[in-house]
């Protein structure tokens, strides 16, 4: 009977400590899976970037509606004067964005500098949708000139591509934070 009672806890521990969560993986509020990062994650395929007008992608979709029409606004009349802005990067889940500061960490040897490139899962506005990364550098450069009109302000100023609805349309954007780690 005893060793009937061990056996029972022994497989109750053991199943139990299979539904538990890894620590560093993502949990169930994540978009990931245990595979590779994709589109459910954010990640854009195609380096050129991808029309803001795209709502069909996750990195589109979830974004913040106030910015995606400031930016949807912005590429219309951006358009108009011959300029293609495209999205390279918008909404990003926690695993993807914890990803970019791993990669980040190894490229600058340390997590000091690479917070200056890339922004911790816990402070990404690019998690909560309300930034994005624009291209491709004239487009930047339209937007650096005109996103005030929209809202749009560029956040940082080692990162001439990051975007986020800072100001009312009109009224004159802040200066840019250092960087990231700012």
């Amino acid at each position: 009977m005893a060793l009937r009672l061990v056996a029972v806890v022994l497989l109750a521990l053991l199943v139990g400590g299979c539904g538990g969560r890894a620590v560093g993986r993502p949990g169930p509020t994540d978009t990931t899976t245990d595979g590779p990062l994709g589109a459910a994650d954010g990640v854009i395929a195609d380096d050129a970037g991808i029309s803001p007008f795209d709502t069909g992608l996750p990195a589109i979709a979830k974004l913040d509606a106030g910015l995606l029409d400031a930016v949807q606004k912005a590429a219309t009349d951006a358009a108009a004067k011959g300029i293609t802005m495209r999205v390279t990067s918008g909404w990003r889940s926690k695993a993807y964005q914890q990803q970019l500061l791993d990669d980040a960490v190894r490229t600058y040897g340390g997590m000091n500098e690479a917070r200056k490139h890339v922004a911790t899962p816990d402070a990404s506005h690019h998690i909560t949708g309300k930034a994005v990364d624009i291209g491709p550098t004239n487009a930047d450069d339209w937007l650096q000139r005109h996103g005030a009109d929209y809202g749009l302000c560029q956040a940082y100023a080692n990162e001439m591509w990051h975007f986020e609805l800072v100001v009312a349309p009109g009224l004159t954007c802040p200066q840019p934070l250092p960087d990231a780690a700012s």
